[in-house]
């Protein structure tokens, strides 16, 4: 992967985690680095995801690979926040 590739990673995972962390309700006790983190590992699993379903390279916008990489922030800024809850 060159230079070019990890930067546009590190910014479709920001705005990734962001959207992720929309989509969850109620506040998230988790910090911007951590959101960051699973927006980027959210969105290379979700391409992953998506080019094994056959829906990565579409016509236009990846609509479908957008929605598997917010879903799976969502899923991980969830988890994240309930492992850091305090009991």
């Amino acid at each position: 992967m060159e230079i070019g590739g990890i930067i546009s990673a590190i910014v479709i995972g920001i705005v990734i985690g962001v959207l992720g962390r929309l989509v969850v309700p109620g506040r998230q006790r988790i910090g911007v680095l951590w959101t960051i983190l699973v927006g980027i590992v959210a969105a290379l699993i979700g391409s992953a995801l998506a080019t094994a379903l056959g829906v990565a390279d579409t016509k236009g916008v990846d609509w479908i690979e957008w929605l598997i990489q917010v879903g799976l922030a969502a899923l991980g800024v969830a988890a994240l926040d309930r492992a850091k809850a305090p009991r």
